[in-house]
């Protein structure tokens, strides 16, 4: 089992023990802003699994069917993600209405509250876990998943803090408002990763500070060769998928040309973590110096 997979399936373990703990929070206090950061525990794990099931199917070879492979399952994963997350900030909306409506006194608040700071920790330091590993892993599901957590942490802080200052003024409402808050918080979350999964699936470019990485290596590697031009990249989970076209010079054998672009490919490959390359070679008149790498 590979690293990214290993964190994934941790994070279902993490996922459940902090439910369990921001349940019993709930249980203590009877406080809507406390049962609203429990509800998003919930999607918390459902999450967690759909990023396990999707770098289990990323991580599948190529086959007939799938010839560029699986990598886009976690995008998949990352967009039910986002879906998920939006349907709690509904059910967490739902119960500050019902809140607002019917304000009822807490039971043993600073209890409850000390027991949901436990909980807000041990997703602090998850969710930098779940962060690193998805920039090392270039995992969108991980990131999500991580994005997700460090969410939840702020809201987490801000219902601790509000369901306090509810029980130092006796102002009931302040209870709901805050499940309300942490409603909307949990909405801006789910929009960002909805966002970030369907430039994925749309074959997004790479950012330019990775075109311009790319460039260096094919100049630095395409001696022989008179330009490069059409460079295209994008990231399909963890893979990068790297094409542009290669001008050579009109009485240059195959031969000759194929030890260029292999001399590129070993270049990229090098300087670009899971990358696939794809040259197209063209003769000397198809250049398009206005627009291009000259070598």
């Amino acid at each position: 089992m590979t690293s990214a997979l290993r964190i994934a399936k941790a994070s279902i373990g993490v996922g459940l023990t902090v439910l369990a703990i921001k349940t019993l929070a709930w249980w203590v206090t009877g406080s809507i802003a406390l049962f609203s950061d429990a509800l998003e525990s919930i999607v918390n794990v459902a999450t967690a699994t759909a990023a396990l099931v999707a770098l289990r199917v990323a991580h599948r070879p190529a086959d007939d069917k799938h010839p560029f492979g699986h990598h886009k399952a976690e995008y998949v994963s990352a967009v039910l993600e986002g879906v998920l997350i939006v349907l709690a900030a509904v059910l967490i909306m739902r119960s500050s209405v019902l809140g607002l409506l019917n304000p009822q006194p807490l039971d043993a608040p600073f209890a409850g509250l000390a027991i949901n700071l436990i909980a807000s920790i041990i997703n602090g330091v998850w969710a930098f876990v779940l962060l690193r590993a998805g920039r090392e892993h270039t995992s969108p599901a991980l990131a999500a998943d991580g994005r997700h957590l460090m969410s939840d942490v702020v809201s987490s802080v801000g219902v601790t803090i509000g369901v306090a200052a509810a029980v130092l003024t006796g102002w009931l409402w302040l209870d709901p408002v805050l499940a309300a808050m942490v409603a909307v918080n949990v909405l801006w979350s789910g929009w960002i990763v909805i966002r970030g999964s369907v430039g994925g699936l749309m074959d997004e470019s790479v950012p330019e500070m990775d075109l311009e990485k790319m460039r260096a290596l094919v100049l630095d590697s395409a001696k022989g060769a008179i330009e490069a031009h059409d460079l295209r990249a994008r990231h399909a989970g963890a893979a990068t998928f790297i094409e542009f076209h290669l001008v050579v010079p009109e009485d240059m054998t195959v031969f000759d040309a194929h030890v260029i672009c292999d001399r590129v490919e070993a270049a990229l490959r090098d300087g670009i973590d899971h990358c696939t390359v794809t040259i197209h070679v063209e003769p000397e008149h198809k250049a398009k110096p206005s627009a291009a790498l000259v070598i």
